[in-house]
């Protein structure tokens, strides 16, 4: 179901449309899902003061169907304003399940789509590209390595494309010289960045970053105590949008904050332009601490000891707000997990780097935190929170991983389960029917890191961690968690 601001760029034939939303309707198209909009969609258009705008955009809504005889929203009130209302109906119908998902550029709908449960299903033009893309084209994605690099090696591409967006939204004025005046006076800094490049040498998406101590991070003067980690630019260009660039900056970030001590990690983000990175940080524990020269500006804490468990978080929770921190307490449950080769070297296509000893901030960065992971065991034990140990059955025949349970279901609806693990998906939407003719185990989870020593098969036997072949998903227990960690340090 479209809201009404996207349906306004798709209706108007004098408007360019901006690369993905156009890649949205082509891959909707390619996958056979059907477009509509609500009938509380023209009501919007009704409240247009441009005569003749709404006139056009009313002749050519049709173009859609409608969702038919909504349930009556039990959201709204008398006292409930036009524009809630709508947006109120809209989530309404996505609760109800009439459709399989919303998409809006509407930060409101998207604010209370969490508050009721919904923002799995509520999707921004890019989000809803991105998803269609993992269903559609899931072999062309391919999950890259990010390069640590002095930003003074870039600066001859400044005059290109991909800085455009950077320079318009960072103009010279009298008090400062522009985009391109900050990036060359850093680069005399020895400034550092991560970068991606795509297969051309192309620059694909970039973060600078730096160290600070003690500095004020918004107009109120608030100071974070010692070194903090700030994140000065983050850009991820449109050609390589959908590929976990933004996750993989991210994991190096926390790395490198863990490495150089910085117990804060920090950004600013326009709040009009970047509601796409807002959203994606704040699922990283990151929270609003006021504004500096009108950006959100947006915090997360980084402890680098493990803070102790709170009786007002989840486990879930704890793992979002603490991350790479997670709670492996008694209170906990443990589990192995079987997994094929083949299907480990898609899940973890940084496995053989870290392995290698190549996974270093000087060196590449492996694939995404958030990943999905399908089969057919026959547990449905499973709970958010819990810990999975991933276990490489064939060749290496080791414990590998270490990841948190963030979400478990079981199904056997193929668009369910599509819509589930959308934005973290490694299966193509053939793959996803094909699982779904039995009951499918789904497990949602946040890849915490790759043991620095597998712990193979042998020694999980004779350490009496399990008694016999690893075949199926089970419960190991906190004694036997520790002897995997302990034997992972040797």
């Amino acid at each position: 179901m479209l809201d009404t601001n996207v349906l306004i760029p798709l209706q108007d034939s004098l408007q360019i449309l901006e690369a993905n939303l156009t890649n949205f309707v082509r891959l909707a198209s390619v996958g056979g899902h059907q477009l509509m909009y609500h009938p509380a969609n023209i009501a919007d258009f009704e409240r247009d003061s441009n005569l003749d705008r709404k006139a056009r955009n009313l002749n050519r809504i049709k173009q859609y169907p409608a969702l038919e005889s909504p349930a009556q929203c039990i959201w709204n009130t008398p006292e409930t304003g036009p524009n809630d209302s709508c947006d109120n109906e809209l989530l309404y119908a996505l609760f109800c399940d009439a459709v399989h998902a919303l998409i809006t550029e509407d930060r409101g709908i998207h604010s209370k789509a969490r508050a009721y449960g919904l923002e799995h299903r509520v999707y921004t033009i890019q989000t809803a590209e991105d998803w269609l893309k993992r269903l559609h084209e899931t072999r062309q994605i391919v999950l890259p390595n990010i390069q640590d690099v002095p930003i003074y090696s870039l600066t001859p591409e400044l005059s290109g494309a991909f800085f455009d967006s950077l320079n318009a939204g960072y103009p010279a004025t009298s008090e400062h010289d522009g985009f391109d005046g900050w990036f060359r006076r850093k680069a005399r800094e020895d400034r550092h960045a991560w970068v991606y490049r795509e297969a051309t040498g192309e620059l694909g998406a970039i973060c600078i970053y730096q160290v600070q101590h003690d500095e004020a991070i918004n107009d109120s003067g608030e100071v974070l105590v010692g070194p903090a980690l700030k994140l000065c630019t983050f850009k991820v260009g449109e050609a390589v949008r959908g590929r976990k660039v933004g996750e993989l900056f991210l994991k190096a970030a926390f790395r490198f904050a863990t490495d150089s001590a910085c117990e804060h990690v920090f950004i600013t983000a326009q709040a009009a332009t970047q509601s796409y990175l807002i959203r994606m940080l704040a699922d990283f524990g990151f929270e609003e601490h006021g504004l500096y020269r009108g950006d959100l500006v947006l915090v997360k804490t980084h402890p680098l000891q493990q803070p102790a468990p709170n009786a007002a978080l989840s486990p879930p929770e704890y793992a979002r707000r603490f991350f790479p921190h997670y709670r492996s307490d008694a209170t906990i449950q443990k589990f192995m997990v079987p997994i094929q080769p083949q299907f480990h070297e898609i899940l973890f296509p940084d496995y053989a780097a870290v392995q290698a000893g190549l996974f270093a901030l000087t060196g590449s960065v492996g694939n995404a935190i958030k990943l999905a992971y399908l089969c057919h065991a026959p547990t449905k034990a499973i709970r958010p929170g819990d810990v999975i140990l991933f276990y490489r059955t064939g060749d290496e025949k080791s414990v590998t991983s270490v990841g948190v349970v963030d979400q478990f279901e079981v199904s056997t609806d193929a668009t369910a389960i599509a819509t589930l693990v959308s934005r973290r998906t490694v299966y193509s939407l053939s793959e996803i029917d094909d699982m779904a003719k039995k009951p499918t185990k789904v497990v949602l989870f946040r890849l915490i890191g790759h043991l620095d020593n597998p712990v193979t098969y042998d020694s999980l036997i004779r350490g009496g961690v399990v008694t016999g072949p690893i075949q199926s998903i089970q419960k190991i227990t906190d004694a036997a968690f520790s002897k995997v960690l302990s034997a992972s340090r040797r």
